[in-house]
């Protein structure tokens, strides 16, 4: 098992922005792809972006590319989603993910752990 905890949701205006926070109680996280997901009402879980173990390599949805950065801290055992320019269709809740594999996913399938996500609101 690797508990993970996602911080840093809330409301914001459009335009604003966020920094999530997803740390892990596992002295092994340096191990893990880790990976941003979200999840708006009535929608199916969709991939935000996903980063390397060493932090080398990232990856991000389309919808949001050049607005978001993915960012991980080994020695803190937590990685990091900047949102800037958010908009009102980024509104979701925002769920952190651990896989074992060494390849950037895409899919929730191929992830092992999850959080609990956290609310993320983006008004007009």
């Amino acid at each position: 098992q690797v508990p993970l905890v996602e911080s840093g949701g809330g409301l914001v205006q459009a335009g604003g922005s966020l920094r999530l926070s997803c740390a892990a109680s596992e002295r092994t996280f340096s191990g893990y792809v880790m990976g941003w997901f979200r999840q708006a009402p009535g929608k199916e879980r969709e991939f935000v972006a996903a980063i390397s173990r060493t932090g080398s390599s990232t990856s991000y949805a389309a919808s949001v590319k050049d607005r978001f950065t993915i960012s991980r801290d080994n020695a803190k055992n937590t990685v990091y989603l900047q949102m800037n320019n958010l908009k009102p269709e980024d509104t979701a809740v925002y769920y952190c993910a651990a896989r074992g594999g060494a390849a950037l996913r895409a899919t929730t399938t191929q992830y092992d752990y999850w959080g609990q996500g956290t609310q993320v609101t983006v008004s007009s």
